[in-house]
């Protein structure tokens, strides 16, 4: 699966900086994707992009690479890729136009959204709505300089959400022209990063979205606004709450590990015990995978699958023996299935550093810690040594606080009850990543919609006939605020015709 591959490329680029050698463990930024990795054979009707792929048009548009500079270089142009869906669209009127619907690309090419991120087309008939999919620049095909731009800072140096901000709304301009629509509203939406940009971009560009759908979108993760193991704390109360047995072996875990690892062939008898693909070169390369796959369980922990419970039910299961280590392997095997080996994949061996590592080491620094109430070893943030290791990596270090300098974060509500409208910040409270516990509706037009048992940008994903009634509720909500904003854009436009509303 390609979205697999691209997980595991991911994995390795954020290990360069959070291990920086192998013998010593630090705090993994967890990923950001919406699109959950495909570690197992999914529900056969959890995917249901590919039949809807055929009602899209792919179109290049010719982005300017600096939106903010009067240089000659600033001038210069990358071809940005973005994806219609007319299908269902009430068309072009000229006094208001039918909607239009933009997905934010992430940190991913735009085509894998097709299969998972189905919110817009499964309500494009209730709003008649036209659609746009738009890729982030520096992923997928819609990279500036070609096979050099991951090469130094100096190419590197274009690559940050104002840009792609800025990015979003020339394409949106251009759309609303090409289909003779300049007055239909536009709501954005977007999920975890993507979600951020599209609060973002309706804060920085209201005169260019109506309003902003911000899926778990953790723009509240910066300069210590959340507690640095709010993350993990969550993380582990899902375990938690699945198996207390699960996660007291996992707590467990930690201590057997450096204790194995310590003897004179522990490091060969932790690679037998794990099966892995090749020798570990520490104990700090097992754990750091370890923890990736708790993490990754917790944070999209959707039905049908429920992938915590999975990983509990293989530790709790006893199924290879039942001490810590075989219920630990047990887990992994459950949660990633049968295969040839497990940790050390080769594929891990071969990327470079680029993409979400680069916007981690440039601006979005988010400061996770694992507290000593969770279920992993407790590690504060160590916000010099990732300084240090962003220099060694790219020569360049991070600017820490630039994210709430530049969009805002502190005193959120006070500071949005004044200024801000249309936004809605929907959250799984179960999903790490939520700011429900933190961000309450602030006024009528920016609310925080919560799902109760919800995991990570599950409220995007294609309706189901295994979606939970609290789910369904979840969307409705969200289809109601938006029908509102869009009532009254239409009524304050005084539009003459009505007949796409």
């Amino acid at each position: 699966m390609v979205f697999h591959s691209l997980f595991l490329l991911q994995l390795l680029l954020l290990f360069s900086l959070t291990t920086a050698t192998a013998k010593r463990l630090h705090t993994i930024p967890p990923r950001l994707s919406p699109i959950e990795p495909r570690v197992w054979l999914d529900h056969p009707d959890q995917n249901l992009g590919e039949s809807v792929r055929e009602d899209f048009e792919t179109f290049f548009y010719n982005q300017t690479l600096d939106h903010f500079n009067y240089r000659h270089e600033s001038y210069d142009t990358f071809p940005q890729k973005y994806l219609i869906n007319s299908k269902y669209w009430g068309g072009s009127d000229t006094d208001c136009s039918a909607p239009i619907f933009v997905y934010l690309g992430a940190e991913a090419p735009i085509n894998g959204s097709l299969d998972t991120i189905g919110f817009l087309v499964d309500t494009a008939v209730h709003f008649k709505s036209l659609l746009a999919y738009v890729e982030h620049r520096y992923y997928g095909e819609s990279i500036p300089f070609g096979d050099e731009a991951f090469k130094n800072a100096s190419t590197l140096g274009y690559f940050n959400s104002a840009q792609a901000i800025a990015d979003y709304a020339e394409i949106i301009i251009d759309i609303k022209k090409t289909f003779q629509a300049e007055n239909a509203p536009v709501i954005v939406i977007g999920g975890s990063y993507g979600g951020m940009l599209a609060s973002w971009l309706r804060l920085k560009y209201p005169h260019i979205a109506l309003g902003a759908l911000a899926s778990s979108a953790p723009v509240l993760y910066f300069d210590d606004i959340t507690p640095q193991d709010g993350f993990y704390s969550i993380v582990s109360k899902g375990f938690r709450e699945a198996s207390e047995t699960c996660y007291q072996t996992i707590r467990e875990s930690w201590d057997v590990i450096d204790e194995v690892a310590s003897k004179p062939d522990g490091l060969s008898e932790l690679s037998e015990r794990f099966n892995t693909c090749a020798t570990l070169a520490s104990a700090a390369v097992l754990k750091t995978h370890l923890i990736e796959m708790y993490i990754s369980a917790a944070q999209y922990n959707a039905p049908p699958t429920y992938p915590v419970n999975k990983v509990c039910g293989g530790i709790d299961g006893g199924g290879f023996g039942d001490d810590v280590l075989a219920k630990i392997f047990g887990g992994l095997v459950a949660y990633k299935g049968n295969g040839p080996c497990y940790v050390n994949a080769p594929a891990y061996q071969s990327a470079l550093p680029g993409g979400w590592s680069w916007q981690r080491c440039s601006e979005m620094v988010m400061p996770f810690g694992f507290g000593k109430d969770s279920m992993f070893q407790p590690k504060p943030f160590d916000i010099e040594a990732y300084i240090e290791r962003c220099k060694q990596t790219y020569g360049v270090p991070p600017r820490v606080d630039w994210v709430t300098s530049y969009y805002g974060g502190h005193n959120i509500s006070l500071v949005l009850q004044r200024f801000g409208s249309n936004i809605i910040y929907s959250n799984g409270l179960r999903d790490p990543y939520s700011i429900g516990g933190v961000l309450r509706s602030i006024s009528d037009t920016i609310v925080a919609v919560n799902a109760v048992n919800g995991s990570h940008c599950l409220d995007l994903r294609f309706a189901n006939q295994y979606d939970p009634h609290w789910l369904v509720d979840q969307r409705n909500s969200e289809i109601n605020i938006i029908q509102e904003w869009i009532d009254e854009y239409y009524h304050d436009a005084r539009c003459s015709t009505k007949s796409h509303i």
